[in-house]
């Protein structure tokens, strides 16, 4: 098997996608950001837009059906990371942590928890400002995973 993984990303309000293209780029995979709008088109054939519709999860649908197990997947929403860890796509979010079997429970678990706490007013929804750090962990752990997946692929 000699499948190029193809790296998608769950595009709306992603801060990584210049570093997603660039890992990408230096390794030749083909990347495909899918959102609801806003993407800007791109010269680059190894770059693809995919626009759904504005219906409830239609972007997390979309990768969900497209992303196998040769793929990467970049998404911090963890539900849609169930299910393409599930696929047994690579899965990272944009700080750089990794979504697999040992740790797609946790974080499942953690995300409902927050989303009860908050719906009780416990705590407030506000995450922390993205950082030049979580972009430096987001770089390495991509090209990582996407050498893991090459080597995979040519097994």
């Amino acid at each position: 098997m000699d499948a190029k993984p193809v790296i998608y990303v769950d595009a709306d309000a992603c801060p990584v996608k210049n570093e997603v293209l660039k890992v990408a780029e230096r390794h030749g995979l083909p990347v495909t950001f899918v959102a609801n709008g806003g993407l800007r088109p791109s010269r680059d054939s190894m770059v693809r837009n995919v626009i759904v519709s504005a219906g409830f999860d239609a972007a997390d649908d979309w990768i969900a059906d497209h992303a196998g197990n040769s793929d990467i997947v970049v998404t911090a929403d963890v539900l849609l990371a169930g299910r393409c860890v599930e696929a047994g796509a690579g899965t990272l979010s944009p700080s750089g942590r990794l979504f697999d079997e040992t740790s797609i429970g946790m974080a499942t678990a953690m995300r409902n928890l927050n989303q009860d706490l908050r719906e009780a007013g416990e705590i407030r929804g506000l995450n922390a400002p993205f950082s030049q750090r979580d972009r430096s962990s987001f770089l390495e752990a991509l090209d990582r995973l996407v050498r893991k997946k090459i080597r995979e692929g040519h097994s």
